[in-house]
């Protein structure tokens, strides 16, 4: 069989601050992935860290997504190339999970659809806030149990300057930092944010951001994770970002701006950065497929 066209899957936030496990937004960075049916399962990997054999997540969604179709997933050679820092917070790990279901519908002609790659891969990966924007792009309000994804708009004239610390946060660190019980009157603090924020996008007051981006629940929480993020966080918004919070389990910080007002955040946030380095985004789409 020919090779497929190649794939790309969005770097994506999670969180958005309030939004724990509930909202995200896609980033326009990409994993690209070319693969073609093969006598057996191959993989090739380039770009940020390292990753090796067939037991890698790409392979992992694919099988995963064939199952759920009821079919015995053929062997597939993958080669990949993923500019998506592992561990930062980044949603590289659901980019590589929602590539692999997304190679399982297209093998099968189709047979799950986009909404099908959302339930495949966000079963699998357990939060939906990173899931759903890879597979639908732009800011996504999402649901585990039922799996449910609902697009938000899309503001125009805005960038992400995305501070990226040179260590890793492994997520299941960042979940063990977690208290199993919260204070009422944060959860009702984190209620009425997370909520905000579909208003905010709807109505296009993004001053409101600078309100909506805060969080109780999870931020302060894995702070001695990641040192420095809560002053830096602030920092960001006195530099003028209408908003900023951390990306997933972190440490990556994130700040939303305007166009044209990204160097005054840059240099706010380079002391939180250290010997990482800074990246500015725009919203990305879902993914999608280019002949080569």
């Amino acid at each position: 069989m020919e090779p497929l066209p190649r794939l790309y899957v969005p770097a994506t936030l999670a969180n958005l601050g309030p939004g724990f496990d509930a909202l995200g937004v896609a980033l326009d960075l990409y994993l690209e992935v070319e693969a073609a049916p093969a006598p057996e399962d191959a993989f090739f990997y380039e770009g940020e860290g390292h990753v090796e054999g067939t037991d890698n997540l790409i392979h992992e969604g694919y099988r995963a997504g064939m199952r759920a179709l009821g079919l015995k997933p053929p062997p597939l050679r993958v080669q990949a190339f993923n500019p998506i820092p592992l561990a930062r917070g980044m949603g590289s790990s659901s980019a590589a999970l929602v590539a692999g279901v997304a190679l399982a519908d297209r093998l099968s002609g189709g047979r799950l659809g986009r909404d099908g790659v959302f339930r495949v891969a966000a079963e699998m990966e357990g939060h939906p806030d990173n899931v759903a924007p890879a597979v639908f792009g732009g800011f996504v309000a999402a649901l585990s149990h039922p799996p449910l994804a609902i697009p938000l708009p899309r503001p125009e004239g805005v960038r992400f300057v995305l501070a990226v610390p040179p260590y890793e946060v492994p997520t299941p660190l960042a979940r063990k930092a977690l208290p199993r019980e919260v204070p009422l009157e944060d959860a009702v603090f984190n209620l009425a944010r997370s909520a905000l924020w579909p208003a905010v996008l709807c109505s296009g007051r993004l001053e409101a951001l600078r309100e909506a981006c805060r969080d109780r629940l999870h931020q302060p929480h894995r702070a001695r994770l990641m040192p420095g993020v809560l002053e830096a966080l602030e920092g960001a918004l006195e530099a003028g970002a209408l908003a900023a919070f951390v990306g997933g389990a972190g440490p990556t910080l994130a700040a939303l701006v305007r166009e044209g007002e990204e160097g005054a955040v840059v240099k706010a946030l380079a002391p939180y950065r250290g010997e990482g380095r800074t990246l500015v985004l725009g919203i990305g789409e879902g993914y999608r497929w280019k002949e080569t």
